[in-house]
Parts: C-alpha cells; structure tokens; sequence
C-alpha cells in the first residue's frame, strides 16, 4: 500500500457534481491516491468475509446469552429484535475499518447500520479511475452488488412500495440515501423518498403513513437504531410488526462497538481482530477508549503506556465505553489512512480509503481514491 501524489483532473469539480457529489468541498482529495498490490486487496477481501461470519456468530451469541445489557439496548426493544433475527431478515450493508501497517491488518470497527461513503466508494472513485488511469481496475463491485441484492430483497419485502428516509438538512445523507434508492430502482424496485421528520403515525389503521397519507409497508432508514427506539414514537415502532425495515433492528448488536470485546472474546486468535474489554475490566497499558454508540471519532481517546497521544471531544459516552488495543498505522505523508471495507448482499464488495492528520478519524476526514498496481 502506497499514497501516490497526482495531479487533480482539471475540472474535477464539475466533474464530481456532475454525478451528483455535491458535498465533496474539502473532503474529496484526488491529489493522491492510495496504490495496493492484488495480494493486498485479495488479504482485505478475505478479512471482510471471514469477519462478516464473526459478526453473525457473535450476533448469535449475543441473543443467546440475553446479553444486550452491555449493549444499553432498551429492554423494550428486545423482542423486536430478536423477531427481526429470528426471521432471517436479511441486511444489505456494512462497512468494516481496517487499520494496516504493511503487515497486519486490524479491525478497529464496524460501521453496521447506517454506514456512510458508500456513494463516494461506489461512484465517484470508479469514475475518477476511468478519467485517469482506466486500464486500471479497484477494489470495487458494490454497484453491481447492490443492484443485484435490492432483487433478492423483493421476496422479503411486504406490499406495497419501499420507502427510503433520512433527516431533512444533510446533503451526505441524502445523497446516500438516493443512490441507494436508485440501485433499488435498477433492481426493478417501487420506490418512494421522505424525510424521518415528515412520517406520520395514523393511530385508527395503527399504521406509519408519509406526507401523502400513503402507508409506510418497507421502509430503508439511514437513521440510527439506537436513536429510533428512543424517539417519541419508539412503542409504535417496537411493537409495530407491520413493517419491514432495512436495517434489520439486530443491526443494533453490530453497530455497537461493545461487539469489539464480544468478538475478541469469542475469536481471540482472529489475526483481524483486536484485544477488547468493557473499560471497568480493561488491563491494557495502551488502547483505544471508546464510547460503546458514538459517531464521526467523537470521544475517542487514545492511551500509550498511561499518557493520552490524542482525543477527540463530543456528546457520547453516557452509555460506556470499551478499550481496544492500541495498533499503530504508519503516516504517510502526514496522514493516517483507514481502509473502509464494504459488505454487500453476505459478500466483500469494495473499499474506499478516508485520511486524517490526526490518528482518530474524524468528520473532516478527506476521501482518497484508490487502484490497484499489478
């Protein structure tokens, strides 16, 4: 793996709002790009399925055990989750961060229920690639996958259209959210957009309905798991078995990262996986504290040997936190790279590489495109 510096595409801002990525200012960097050997991405390939099969065990394990109090899951929510996994309801995506230092590759989390820089990964990367070097190839079927899987969704999905939501006010979001729904089209899908703002509940038919009264049946949420069960409506979405919703709510187990001491627990000789704890059971010297539900690197602190190298400030923690092993990745031209690996429809479907100046990623963190030599 190496950090190639480039010369931008002359009009690569027309060029990337033209596919529509209008949030790009100074998060999209095409004057690099990341440059891996086939074994490499074969190596992170294999990682990202091997851990999927983990992470289903470890969800197993958890539900098993009736360990979701070390996930702050409400106890309300329990039953909807379990009919969720009970039922085999399938999940589309995930996306897993990999720290690499040339010879190990680690996994510092997963990104399981409402993963972002899918678009960036799928699109915007591969047309970059075309413009520059196309005899080129990347790491990267996620399009194919995610049209081809929003046709194997048709069996599970109720009557009625699949509604697609997100908050109202985050062009990220929303453009996320209408890539994905145009795969679902490509996928022979009915679709439909609204905002998580505008859904209704209609308490005669006992049923959500969007801004035209429609009833909500199958419903893709880039919204938080964590955060729906704690709105003004989280009985009615709990208890409500009338809706198919994408994520499945057993994605609340994954998108923890109490899952990190879970997994290490369960596969302490994983090459991929880290040593974790619960932070009142943590005996690590050096590691990674981190808030078991946070976002964008908020509250994360890093510890070498008792002394602080690095933390971020932010609103979470109230839940707890857990200590993963610190694993240093080397800088390169003074930026910390994390290799984000996506799974789509059960299998490994790309990557996409976010940088940082500081070793914790953050929401600043800039989008770098990728390719692989030989």
């Amino acid at each position: 793996m190496k950090r190639i510096q480039t010369t931008p595409r002359a009009d690569w801002q027309k060029l990337v709002e033209d596919r529509g990525f209008g949030f790009h200012a100074n998060y999209w960097n095409e004057s690099a790009y990341y440059q891996f050997s086939m074994e490499e991405v074969l190596r992170i390939e294999r990682a990202t399925k091997d851990l999927w099969g983990m992470c289903l065990e470890a969800v197993q394990h958890v539900i098993d055990n009736k360990l979701y109090h070390l996930f702050a899951i409400p106890e309300a929510a329990i039953p909807m989750i379990e009919r969720s996994w009970n039922g085999d309801h399938p999940a589309i995506y995930g996306r897993f961060d990999f720290g690499y230092d040339g010879k190990n590759l680690k996994m510092f989390e997963f990104n399981a229920d409402t993963p972002t820089s899918l678009f960036e990964a799928a699109i915007v990367q591969w047309y970059w690639l075309q413009d520059i070097v196309k005899d080129k190839d990347q790491f990267n079927s996620a399009h194919e996958k995610l049209v081809d899987y929003w046709k194997y969704l048709k069996g599970y999905l109720k009557p009625g259209i699949l509604h697609f939501a997100c908050i109202k006010g985050s062009l990220e979001d929303l453009t996320t959210v209408e890539y994905l729904r145009d795969c679902a089209i490509q996928g022979g899908l009915e679709t439909k957009l609204v905002f998580m703002d505008d859904i209704g509940w209609d308490p005669d038919n006992r049923q959500f309905v969007d801004m035209d009264d429609q009833p909500i049946t199958n419903m893709f949420k880039l919204y938080p798991w964590e955060w729906m069960v704690r709105e003004d409506f989280a009985s009615q979405i709990m208890q409500h078995e009338g809706m198919f919703w994408i994520e499945p709510s057993w994605k609340m187990i994954l998108s923890n990262k109490a899952i990190l001491p879970i997994l290490w627990k369960l596969f302490p000789k994983c090459p991929y996986i880290l040593e974790a704890y619960f932070e009142k059971e943590n005996t690590l010297a050096s590691y990674a504290k981190k808030p078991i539900l946070s976002r964008e690197g908020a509250n994360i602190q890093l510890v070498r040997d008792g002394n602080i190298l690095d933390e971020k400030a932010g609103d979470y923690g109230a839940e707890g936190f857990v200590c993963q092993e610190l694993f240093d990745i080397p800088t390169v031209d003074g930026k910390t790279p994390i290799i984000g690996s996506w799974i789509i429809g059960q299998e490994p479907a790309g990557m996409g590489i976010r940088e940082d100046s500081s070793a914790i990623t953050g929401n600043t963190s800039c989008f770098v495109p990728h390719l692989i030599e030989g």
